[in-house]
């Protein structure tokens, strides 16, 4: 993931995921706003497990491109079998990735266990999530990458949003599953990675768009990092990513909210019709079988 096309592919596939529960959730509790219960993943026709497919899919694309289709001998470790410096980030980043695969696959497994009560397989696939979401941000938080420049800022606020991911998660998971706010939150939380994710591959990996008094420099034989020529073109720079962090939250929120509204004009009572609702009661049946 440390280059501009890893970021944006990663962003993508968060921001994905992100937009498609935001419109579920606000679907399911437009049509159920009595039963509603937040699942941790959303079912499709005519293949029930396609989000979970394609979380599995892109977590194992994104640890082969890390760990081997990305690297120069196409393997990350040196000739004497240890692991160079430049690649413990493609470790980080497979571990991310991992976390987020083991999640997909026990839900996958919970799901296919029909024995398992609705609210046990329901309870345990948001914990699996929660872990998911605590290593992301323990690895983020504990990065190889650079802490003190350009990259660090964008890591420190990037913690920020998977924290606020990993709280609402917590919260699903004791008890305020019936809370459209908590679900929101972590919605928004897994698009905005994605958005700021994105950003971070643009801003940090395209060279006209480097801060000014900032320079992209090769270091480790491996990379390129940001550096700044002195501590107030830092400040600035620093400053400038806080103010991009702060537009881009306000217009997530915005967007997240104009989902909601649009998805509530849709689907709800004076606008749907009765074969409308009755398909909510069925997809909510189908969550807790």
């Amino acid at each position: 993931m440390g280059n501009l096309r890893g970021h944006v592919v990663y962003g993508a596939g968060f921001s994905l995921i992100g937009v498609w529960h935001l419109i579920n959730h606000s679907k399911l509790h437009t049509l159920n706003p009595t039963s509603y219960t937040a699942p941790t993943w959303f079912p499709t026709s005519p293949i029930k497990f396609l989000e979970l497919y394609f979380i599995m899919s892109a977590s194992a694309a994104a640890v082969f491109m890390d760990l081997f289709i990305g690297l120069r001998r196409h393997h990350p470790f040196s000739p004497d079998g240890t692991i160079p410096s430049s690649h413990l980030h493609s470790f980080e980043h497979s571990i991310i990735a991992l976390s987020i695969f083991a999640y997909a696959l026990s839900t996958l497994l919970l799901e296919k266990s029909s024995q398992s009560p609705a609210t046990a397989r329901r309870g345990l696939s948001n914990a699996v999530a929660t872990v998911a979401l605590g290593v992301e941000l323990l690895v983020f938080h504990l990065h190889s990458a650079d802490h003190m420049g350009v990259e660090g800022q964008y890591h420190l606020l990037l913690q920020a949003v998977i924290a606020a991911g990993l709280a609402a998660a917590a919260l699903s998971g004791a008890g305020y599953d019936r809370s459209l706010a908590v679900a929101y939150v972590k919605s928004v939380g897994i698009f905005f990675q994605g958005v700021w994710l994105v950003v971070m591959g643009f801003m940090l990996w395209t060279p006209r768009l480097v801060f000014l008094g900032c320079f992209m420099n090769w270091e480790n034989g491996s990379s390129f990092v940001v550096r700044c020529e002195g501590e107030e073109a830092l400040m600035r720079a620093r400053s400038l990513v806080n103010i991009q962090f702060s537009l881009l939250l306000v217009g997530v929120n915005v967007v997240a909210l104009l989902i909601y509204l649009i998805v509530f004009k849709i689907y709800s009572n004076n606008n749907v019709s009765t074969d409308f609702r009755v398909f909510g009661a069925i997809e909510m049946e189908i969550l807790d079988k």
